[in-house]
């Protein structure tokens, strides 16, 4: 899979993903690498609009767009010493795939986010999808069939400044 041709999609087709695409993407994310194998992460899919609708005002800035979207995954966690980076490795990994499915996504940052009347976007979500309290909302990322087209990056993109072999 060329990895420079995935870029963040915020535009989708009014296309739903079909079922067996959703199982597929789920599947790999389901098995996302994680510290110790504990795999605190826990998954919503959802493809009803009206939800999406509300998800995609829990929080103030950043979210409207995903209206428009067929699909949007909520990433939770179960809080552990290490749920924080294997959410955001599973968010990856589901980012990754579901390019590699020809989806298009953008990842919606929550945390520390609150909405318009300054209510915590973590509480907005779980009351939302019926949450249970003990776990936290990582993220969101909405998906679907990309209604744009972004160029790939190029070898001009990409920094080699930061790029270190053995120490800086």
């Amino acid at each position: 899979m060329d990895f420079l041709s995935r870029r963040t999609i915020r535009k989708f087709k009014e296309k739903n993903v079909e079922k067996e695409v959703v199982m597929e993407l789920m599947k790999t994310a389901l098995v996302s690498p994680s510290g110790r194998n504990q795999r605190p992460y826990e998954y919503v899919v959802i493809d009803d609009k009206e939800i999406i609708k509300k998800l995609s005002v829990s929080k103030e800035n950043g979210a409207g767009f995903a209206a428009g979207a067929p699909l949007m995954i909520v990433i939770f966690g179960h809080v552990n010493p290490t749920w924080d980076d294997d959410c955001a490795i599973a968010s990856t990994v589901i980012q990754l795939k579901a390019h590699e499915l020809g989806l298009g996504s953008c990842w919606i940052q929550t945390k520390e986010k609150v909405d318009a009347e300054g209510n915590s976007t973590d509480e907005n979500i779980k009351k939302i999808l019926g949450a249970p309290s003990e776990l936290k909302v990582h993220n969101m990322i909405a998906l679907g069939y990309p209604a744009e087209e972004k160029p790939a990056y190029t070898d001009s993109d990409i920094d080699m400044a930061k790029l270190h072999f053995n120490k800086f």
